[in-house]
Parts: C-alpha cells; sequence; structure tokens
C-alpha cells in the first residue's frame, strides 16, 4: 500500500525540495496539485511536464496522481450557466488528464467544489446534470490515456452537490464510463456520512467504484492528529486488497507543514508495519 504526500502541504518549498523532503520521511511518492507547479497548469508543455516527472523520480518517488485540478486557473466552472466558460474548464480538464499521464500519474481527483456550485437562481438538479455532462467527457480523455478519473464526495460545508459516496457512486453509474470513478476522503466521509469510514470501505471497495483514497482528520488535520482512528482503516483497505495509493491530505497544518508530512509519515508507516500492508 502505497503512500503518497498531497504537495501543496510543502508548496513553499521548491519542487526538488518537497521531493527531497517527501523521501526522506518514507513517502512513496506526491500527488500533486497542479496548482503548485503553475498558475496556468493547463499551459505545461510537454517537455516541462518530462522534466518534472525526472525531478520527482530521480528521489525515488513517483507521481500517484492528480487532485485540486480546477483552482487555477481563476474563474472555471463545470456548473456555470454560460456555455463558453463550461467548455473552457472542460478543455482544462482535458489538458490535465493529459498532464497526468505525462506525470506518470494514475488517478485524478475532482474535488473543486467552487467549481460544482449552484448558480445563482438555478437548482441542484441543474447543476447536477451539467456535472454529469463534464464529468463524462473527463472520463472519456482519462480512458484514452488509462487512467481513472474520480469524483470526490464532499462535505455540505464545501459544497451541496455529491457530498456521500452514494451520491457519487450514482452519478458515476449515470456517466457510465469506465473511467470514471469516486473516491474515499477520510475527513470529507467523517463529517458527511452516517457510517464510519471503515464500514464505509467494506461496503464500497467489492463494487469497484472506489478510485482512490485520501487519508485526513475530520478535523482536517494530518491522520492522527484527530479523533479519527486509521488503523481500522488500513486494516479495512487491506481486507479489500486495496491495491492503490493512499494520499496524505491535511489541510490545518500542525505545526506547520513539513510537520504536519512528518507527523503523518510516522504515524501511517508504523500502522503499515503494524498490519503488515
Amino acid at each position: 500500500m502505497r503512500i503518497g504526500l498531497c504537495n501543496e502541504v510543502l508548496a513553499a518549498l521548491p519542487l526538488p525540495r518537497q521531493c527531497e523532503y517527501a523521501a526522506a520521511l518514507g513517502y512513496d511518492g506526491l500527488e500533486i496539485a497542479p496548482f503548485t507547479l503553475d498558475d496556468a497548469p493547463e499551459r505545461i508543455t510537454t517537455a516541462q511536464a518530462a522534466r518534472i516527472r525526472a525531478t520527482v523520480e530521480s528521489f525515488g518517488l513517483v507521481v500517484t496522481g492528480l487532485h485540486w485540478l480546477l483552482v487555477r486557473p481563476e474563474g472555471l466552472s463545470l456548473t456555470d450557466p454560460d456555455a463558453a466558460l463550461r467548455e473552457r474548464t472542460l478543455q482544462v480538464m482535458e489538458r490535465l488528464v493529459g498532464l497526468c499521464a505525462e506525470l506518470g500519474g494514475a488517478v485524478l481527483v475532482h474535488g473543486s467544489p467552487r467549481q460544482r456550485a449552484v448558480a445563482p437562481g438555478e437548482d441542484k438538479a441543474t447543476a447536477l446534470g451539467r456535472l454529469q455532462e463534464g464529468l463524462a467527457r473527463a472520463a472519456r480523455a482519462a480512458a484514452a490515456h488509462g487512467l481513472v478519473y474520480c469524483i470526490e464526495p464532499l462535505s455540505r460545508h464545501e459544497t451541496e452537490v455529491v457530498n456521500t459516496i452514494e451520491e457519487a457512486a450514482g452519478l458515476v453509474r449515470a456517466v457510465n464510463e469506465p473511467a470514471l470513478r469516486t473516491m474515499l476522503d477520510c475527513s470529507a466521509a467523517g463529517l458527511a456520512e452516517s457510517a464510519p469510514v471503515p464500514e464505509l470501505i467494506d461496503r464500497w471497495l467489492p463494487t469497484g467504484l472506489i478510485g482512490h483514497v485520501q487519508v485526513n482528520d475530520p478535523n482536517r488535520r494530518a491522520p492522527g492528529q484527530g479523533g479519527m482512528r486509521f488503523a481500522p482503516i488500513l486494516a479495512a483497505l487491506k481486507r479489500h486488497a486495496y491495491a492503490g495509493a493512499i494520499g496524505v491530505e491535511p489541510f490545518d497544518y500542525v505545526p506547520d507543514g513539513p510537520g504536519a508530512a512528518a507527523f503523518a509519515a510516522g504515524y501511517l508507516r508504523g500502522l503499515r508495519e503494524a498490519l503488515d500492508c
């Protein structure tokens, strides 16, 4: 079970230092937020992507995937009434799929709550319909590159569109594209779901609809820095032979980004060794 660090945790450092630090802590890879690479990540060329990949791999790491896809450039939306803006957003998404492939990643995580918001004067069903159309196109792009594209359920504190795995699974089934799946974010699940995370894993992982897992506490800190217990979560992943990476994605960095990354690495490596996974 590979452990990747979401690289925005170390965004204050240049990429080579991020890689050096993550490797020293024992991470297996980086899950990259494209906005940390460039304010216009859709303009990153194939040659630039090759250099980024070479930098990551020179430290013995891999790029596990991309997340926080639509933070930059600003103003994107899949659910806005403006069809031209939605098309622009889809073009960015398609380029990020290509970028993920060029970096050697396997999965893209579509969170981006502001970019799937219900537009003023419209209803949730309209937003959901537009999101479905956009995800179908992103999934086809992902399939062309042999990647998985995941829609991320997020808590109601962040969005009113797709809050639970069940809602996300319904969307995935409606789109009916093999490359589209959902994923499990432990923090969001702890806030939005009625069942504990291990039970969610037992229910949903066997369906094949879960394409990725991110680990963080509902208090938005690193795993082990709050009340959620992660040993049962890793045990459940092992029980179902989960073969993907898990991404460490805190939002509240305590004591700071490098400190949070170090705490999570030690905590999760200890659990992984104890569970032999």
